[in-house]
């Protein structure tokens, strides 16, 4: 089933993205992805396509399994796109560390409700 520009609601849709990665929900993760999506964090730099962006959160997620995060919102900035300010914590499974970081990320969709670009800003 192929959604038409109009039915994709950013806001939820980024939700359920969130919820599918709280979930570590790899598969689901992927779907979500179109096949050249980009991601660029200053964290982890810029990756372009499904594949390296998937590697990418099962490289985190095996470093820090325990993360919780948690928006404080998501707001549609476009009529295919939402920023979601978030906070984590985390700890390192190799040296024990804790993470605790805060940003923004925007997520833009196309019209078929796959996202096409995720950028991601520390604060």
């Amino acid at each position: 089933m192929t959604m038409s520009i109009l039915s994709v609601d950013p806001v939820a849709a980024a939700a359920r993205f969130h919820a599918a990665i709280e979930a570590l929900d790899f598969a689901t993760i992927d779907d979500f992805f179109a096949d050249d999506a980009t991601y660029i964090s200053g964290k982890v730099g810029g990756l372009k396509g499904r594949a390296d962006i998937l590697a990418a959160f099962r490289r985190y997620f095996a470093e820090y399994p325990d993360q919780v995060a948690e928006n404080s919102l998501i707001e549609k900035i476009s009529p295919l796109a939402a920023r979601a300010v978030w906070s984590l914590r985390a700890t390192s499974a190799t040296t024990g560390d804790p993470l605790v970081r805060q940003g923004e990320e925007t997520i833009t969709f196309n019209g078929q409700g796959k996202i096409v670009s995720v950028d991601v800003t520390d604060y």
